[in-house]
């Protein structure tokens, strides 16, 4: 059992440098990379936004009930753009992907590869990483940054109107919190962590695709190990380049 998670870590490092490879020598193909752009990012705006509304709403439904017995409800700004910006904006964001995008590159690919339509374009001399996995890959480190950017922005907003019409505070009491507290490192930090979510996110996603055996029961079980696979890494990496970008700062 052990062997054969080492053996797929393996298999994952060298697809990633394949990857890295292609992009390097031969770039990207724009319109391809352009559909998986709209794919990622268009189509998934919808989900993100309304997980993000609700989630600045109820941060700040909570943030309030807890600093209310210490006088400090004017705080709640403070904390739900703090929050949003650095940690819940990018995680949410990557973990609604992995739900929504993840299992459907997954899916895809794997269909792909259980029909022998990858087979298909190796014996037409075409390379199928180049073709399938480098313009997801792109696409995924430009989109999930823009997605993030749109989620922090709604989350805070939700707060706002949390703040407003539940706390009774002023908009003005609100927005002067945020501007005090978010400086430009971490809005730099968030799209950091943001481009590497979306980047361990959709890899994982076409490693899984790729491996898939087994027909379409294979295909079920490698969309399953590319979720859940993915979210476990987007929380693994979070620590750790979290922990990076503050000792960089």
């Amino acid at each position: 059992m052990l062997q054969d998670k080492i053996r797929s870590l393996g298999a994952y490092a060298l697809l990633v440098g394949e990857v890295f490879k292609d992009i390097t020598t031969r770039g990207v193909n724009r319109g391809e990379l352009c559909r998986q752009v709209i794919k990622i990012g268009r189509d998934s705006l919808p989900v993100v936004l309304l997980t993000a509304t609700f989630t600045g709403m109820v941060l700040a439904l909570q943030t309030a009930y807890g600093l209310q017995r210490f006088g400090a409800k004017n705080y709640v700004g403070n904390i739900v753009g703090l929050s949003l910006v650095r940690e819940l904006g990018p995680v949410l964001t990557a973990l609604m992907l992995c739900g929504r995008v993840g299992a459907g590159i997954s899916a895809e690919i794997g269909s792909m590869v259980v029909t022998e339509q990858v087979d298909a374009i190796r014996a037409l001399g075409a390379n199928p990483i180049s073709k399938l996995v480098t313009p997801r890959i792109a696409a995924a480190m430009l989109a999930v940054p823009a997605l993030v950017v749109f989620c922090t922005l709604i989350g805070i907003f939700g707060g706002q109107l949390v703040a407003v019409y539940e706390l009774n505070q002023s908009a003005f009491t609100y927005q002067r919190a945020l501007y005090y507290t978010i400086m430009v490192r971490d809005l730099i930090d968030a799209l950091i962590k943001s481009a590497v979510f979306g980047f361990l996110v959709v890899s994982i996603a076409c490693y899984h695709g790729l491996v898939t055996k087994g027909g379409t029961a294979g295909v079920g079980r490698s969309t399953t190990a590319a979720v859940v696979s993915g979210s476990i890494a987007v929380f693994i990496s979070d620590f750790f380049v979290t922990k990076v970008l503050i000792l960089l700062s």
